[in-house]
């Protein structure tokens, strides 16, 4: 597999990549990321034997010759064998006629970043190590990357990991999650301000030649764990296809039928996964966006304008959507439009807060995708609306279900990809139910598993018995300072 610039070369970066440089490595020229030269071809009606998802996920990593050993590839996949199910560690669920929903919340930190950044882990620490190098790998999260980076990192040898949040941006599990760690190799650091302050940060140090300077003096290379990183996207390809082959396999569609999927979309590596896989020959009738209050994405989908200018994130009920600069979308322009016009929008982004597709441009995204956004309002009924009738779901999923209502034209079935199970997001979930605004987690965990006879895994219940380690909270221009002196010690 070969990765190629986004925008173009600067003479000072390779303008061809392999994977493993590009997990190790994931900024290109000018800023921009690595995308597949060319993807391979996929047809469902040959996978339809891989029942179990670790055999899928095998057959489809071969087919991208990765050049990564087996060995480490097999390590990394083993991972799922410590989900709730093993042989299924993403099931799809029917909620009635033509509407499933993938649940991709059963792993250790109960979000669906864990998918792909458990084996990332494992593959990126293992180059590391193959190589004599030592790596700090950083991540901007808006509350699930974390949880599941700290998870896959700590207590890895030939790595330093340091976490960005934003304080007071997330629910109260996912801080837990962070804070509570205490490994000696990681470092969490909340910022006051939100996640694209976290994650424009994250760009700044990656591209700065003065930082890499300073870590190299030190022995030291850097790398990312966000979905910049195209190691996340390359395993997240996985559970769309699966999420097809268990509608044919369940007689609900047929090889070679249309399906709709439907993502909650912050910074859009769940959705470029899903155009990857529709790329590689998944039957994909539209890729339906979801968004909250943070509507960029409608607006881009819709009328082809990504218009930041004078916009602040807003705070939701769906914090892990709270994003403006959706750095995935990079990709599918990239992909759809080539390097030269990429680096042009990019440009305009960032000097001008703002881009615009021409007409044709923005005729070939409609082709591919379609988009609505949910207001927390609407996101309780939803959740209220589908609890009665014996689904629990997370404010993040709720946005697919209003999403689907009007971006779903054709009468045949939505896979709705469910990023974070309800224990995550209690506080929103039970005051959904309730209509009060005022709960903290842990009541809200008790309510709910005793209303609704829920269980509450004990990964989540043991959070609130265990001390706080990490409590450096900053502000966003101290950042790099706090990275040099987390490394010093």
């Amino acid at each position: 597999m070969k990765l190629i610039e986004t925008r173009g070369n600067d003479g000072h970066h390779p303008s061809e990549v392999g994977f493993a440089d590009a997990i190790l490595s994931p900024l290109s020229s000018f800023g921009g990321l690595y995308s597949p030269a060319e993807l391979p071809s996929i047809k469902p009606e040959k996978l339809l034997g891989f029942t179990s998802y670790k055999k899928l996920a095998q057959q489809i990593l071969a087919s991208f010759h990765l050049d990564v050993s087996d060995i480490f590839i097999k390590q990394a996949l083993d991972l799922y064998d410590g989900y709730d199910d093993p042989v299924n560690p993403v099931p799809v669920v029917k909620i009635r006629d033509n509407i499933f929903v993938c649940e991709l919340y059963h792993g250790p930190t109960r979000a669906f970043k864990d998918m792909a950044l458990q084996p990332f882990g494992t593959i990126l620490s293992s180059i590391a190590r193959q190589r004599n190098e030592n790596y700090l790998v950083l991540a901007a999260t808006s509350g699930d990357t974390g949880p599941a980076a700290l998870e896959t990192f700590k207590n890895r040898p030939s790595i330093k990991f340091v976490c960005l949040y934003p304080e007071g941006g997330t629910s109260d599990v996912q801080r837990l999650q962070m804070i509570t760690e205490d490994a000696a190799n990681i470092k969490v650091i909340g910022i006051r301000g939100v996640f694209d302050d976290a994650q424009t940060a994250l760009k700044y140090l990656l591209g700065s030649t003065d930082f890499k300077a300073t870590l190299q003096g030190q022995g030291i290379l850097l790398s990312a764990a966000n979905s910049v990183n195209i190691g996340r996207i390359i395993f997240q390809m996985i559970y769309h296809v699966h999420s097809y082959l268990e509608l044919v396999r369940e007689n609900e569609i047929h090889p070679g039928d249309k399906i709709y999927l439907s993502v909650p979309s912050g910074n859009f590596g769940n959705a470029l996964a899903a155009y990857y896989a529709m790329k590689m020959g998944l039957p994909i009738e539209k890729i339906i966006i979801a968004s909250n209050n943070n509507n960029v994405l409608t607006e881009f989908i819709r009328t082809g304008k990504y218009d930041i200018k004078d916009r602040n994130v807003v705070t939701t009920t769906s914090p892990a959507m709270d994003i403006l600069k959706s750095s995935n979308i990079e990709r599918v322009l990239f992909d759809l439009y080539g390097n030269k016009r990429t680096a042009e929008l990019m440009h305009q982004l960032d000097t001008r807060h703002c881009y615009e597709l021409s007409k044709e441009e923005h005729a070939q995204l409609s082709r591919i995708f379609a988009a609505d956004y949910c207001s927390d309002e609407q996101g309780r009924q939803i959740i209220r609306q589908e609890l009665e009738n014996g689904y629990l779901m997370d404010p993040h999923t709720a946005t697919c279900f209003k999403a689907n209502t009007s971006c779903a034209k054709k009468d045949i079935p939505i896979v709705v990809f469910s990023t974070a199970e309800w224990t995550k997001f209690s506080s929103i979930t039970a005051g959904a139910m309730t209509g009060r605004d005022d709960y903290h987690d842990i009541d809200a965990l008790k309510y709910i598993s005793e209303t609704f006879n829920q269980d509450i895994p004990e990964i989540i219940t043991g959070l609130f018995k265990k001390p706080v380690k990490q409590k450096t909270i900053i502000e966003k221009e101290h950042i790099e300072s706090e990275v040099m002196a987390f490394l010093k010690n």
